[in-house]
């Protein structure tokens, strides 16, 4: 069913693993002198890359895909084919090729795979927005918000390549039966069918999908208005028994947990030896002169897996038993002179890299609360507690998207934890870079809630 009418893939991933593997081996020829090491070369690279590229689904690029999932994809892929490459050439360590050649080898490799896999990737987008190729026809089955929001998508991203030819209302006034949808489907060529899971009962749903089955339809279908903030549910089989798990946590992969915490390392270290080495004695002496107390403010929060660990501060505010229960807010008197700067600027949250060299938190990923906060929204908030299926981190999506500080309504925290959930779903490397950089430049710019 690959070569559907309106589908691509299935000329195209062939397509792109022959080009793909043509420039590496192409470009490689000039190591070799023996004809002999150079088809070993080829067996060995060529079985490689597509057992990898399978397993890191690197040719899985759809209409929908981010640029930022691309990105990602060629950074992983980019790392494992270095290492092969050094593999190869240690164990043929006769050819005597420097390490920077085969650096100069990996990176000239990728930068020419990663250009010709934009160039498909935009050419595709600009044919079917210009000349209307690789069009799918859909319908949407079902008339509330969340349809609402497709039908939005559909007419305001042609690029994407989906016509949408009718929205069906199967509760409202106008009120259309399955049968009508069928028939329109089947006459007009439908590809694909949306539906909404909420407009529909069980009896209608099981029709719906049994009409996509005998008429070779692909089906999907919006989750309902229950809010569960999840985006990638997992599919796995038991044996023959399909079993469906609620998320899929990137950060769970041992590939992308090194990436991660190497990261979190790299930066840690690199801000405690370069800021922290000289502006923490700087600090401790205003911190004095100002008002008695500890340098260092260190409370109690949950990190991963509900575990509590001390999160340590530059102390902004006067010491106060309080601490522990109220947090900062607006015209605070007990934030010292010192501390209304240092807040103002995030400097406060510097020791919090110790943090993150310990392990207890991560550069990026959800603000931990204090410990008495984390009980009340859990019991308040739906979802509040997924939060903790990751390392707390010292910056994070919610945070550089306007819900840091102080929590004044519970619209606050509920938006926190959605972006703190989308997040965790759709983690990748470069996801953190941006949060990292958006972070510096708001505090450059100074927000309005970091009081």
């Amino acid at each position: 069913m690959i070569f559907r009418s309106g589908r691509y893939s299935g000329f195209l991933r062939p397509i792109s693993y022959g080009i793909d593997l043509s420039i590496i081996l192409a470009m490689a020829y000039h190591f070799f002198e023996q004809d002999f090491i150079y088809l070993n070369y080829i067996l060995f690279i060529s079985i490689a890359w597509i057992i990898f590229s399978v397993r890191s689904h690197f040719y899985k690029i759809y209409r929908f895909t981010h640029v930022a999932r691309i990105l990602s994809l060629l950074g992983k892929q980019g790392v494992f084919f270095l290492l092969i490459v050094f593999a190869f050439f240690g164990f043929y360590n006769e050819l005597k090729i420097k390490p920077i050649s085969i650096l100069e080898y990996a990176g000239l490799v990728m930068l020419c795979i990663g250009i010709i896999k934009f160039a498909i990737y935009y050419l595709l987008k600009k044919y079917r927005l210009f000349f209307k190729g690789n069009i799918r026809k859909v319908v949407i089955v079902g008339l509330n918000q969340k349809t609402e929001q497709l039908r939005k998508l559909f007419l305001d991203r042609p690029e994407l390549g989906y016509q949408l030819e009718r929205t069906f209302d199967v509760r409202g006034k106008n009120k259309v039966e399955l049968e009508e949808c069928f028939a329109y489907v089947l006459e007009h060529g439908i590809d694909e069918i949306y539906s909404s899971v909420a407009e529909l009962n069980n009896e209608n749903l099981l029709k719906l999908i049994d009409f996509s089955d005998n008429n070779l339809k692909i089906l999907k279908f919006l989750p309902d208005n229950k809010e569960i903030y999840t985006k990638k549910l997992d599919f796995t089989y038991y044996g023959v028994l399909p079993i469906l798990s609620l998320r899929k946590i990137p950060m769970d992969e041992p590939f992308n947990k090194f990436i991660k915490r190497s990261f979190d390392i790299i930066l840690s270290l690199t801000i405690i030896v370069g800021v922290l080495s000289w502006l923490t004695p700087l600090l401790a002496l205003v911190i004095k002169m100002e008002s008695e107390g500890p340098v260092f403010f260190k409370q109690k929060r949950n990190g991963l897996d509900y575990k509590e660990f001390y999160c340590y501060k530059f102390r902004s505010m006067k010491p106060s038993p309080l601490a522990n229960i109220y947090q900062a807010t607006k015209q605070d008197e007990r934030v010292t002179r010192v501390g209304r700067i240092i807040r103002k600027t995030s400097i406060d949250e510097l020791p919090q890299f110790i943090n993150v060299l310990k392990g207890e938190m991560s550069v990026v990923g959800p603000r931990p609360h204090m410990v008495s906060h984390t009980h009340m929204y859990a019991e308040r908030i739906d979802k509040f507690m997924v939060r903790h299926f990751i390392k707390p981190g010292i910056t994070g999506l919610a945070q550089v998207s306007g819900y840091r500080g102080e929590v004044e309504s519970d619209d606050d925290i509920i938006n926190r934890v959605k972006y703190d959930i989308f997040y965790m779903e759709n983690w990748s490397l470069l996801l953190d870079i941006k949060i990292v950089f958006q972070t510096v430049y708001n505090a450059l710019r100074g927000e309005e809630k970091a009081y």
